[in-house]
């Protein structure tokens, strides 16, 4: 999957995955308008819903009721980067929920691909194209 970038205006960054458009704004504080989540805190969403969507799927497997299924994500931060340094969720299940699937939910959310993917992180490569180099490169 692809993602391009759209620049709206203001602090805006709107990506286009396919049909889909991901908004995303700076707070106030930060010279942006607050009309939409900032990346960092959709990274953290991307998170919280990859475990969830790994409860949801455990228990559907299973015919487990989700009445009642809901996960809650914190953070601690570093102070001076500002950068999460840990990450805490909490998997409230369900009433009823049988005490046998306990520890195999937990494993199940646990393997998350975005945390996993966190855990063994990929590599990273920027290049930029062009500008005015190009733009003379190009001239006859």
């Amino acid at each position: 999957m692809d993602i391009e970038l759209e620049f709206p205006g203001g602090k805006r960054v709107d990506a286009r995955m396919g049909a889909y458009l991901v908004r995303t704004d700076q707070p106030v504080s930060g010279g942006g308008e607050d009309s939409a989540p900032a990346p960092y805190e959709l990274f953290l969403a991307s998170l919280a819903t990859c475990a969830g969507i790994y409860a949801l799927g455990f228990c559907q497997a299973r015919g487990l009721s989700t009445e009642g299924l809901g996960l809650s994500q914190k953070h601690e931060f570093d102070a001076k980067t500002g950068r999460v340094t840990k990450v805490m969720m909490e998997l409230r299940l369900p009433p009823g929920f049988p005490e046998t699937h306990r520890a195999a939910i937990m494993r199940a959310v646990d393997n998350c691909k975005v945390k996993k993917t966190l855990a063994d992180a990929p590599v990273f490569e920027l290049v930029a194209t062009g500008g005015a180099v190009a733009e003379l490169a190009a001239q006859p």
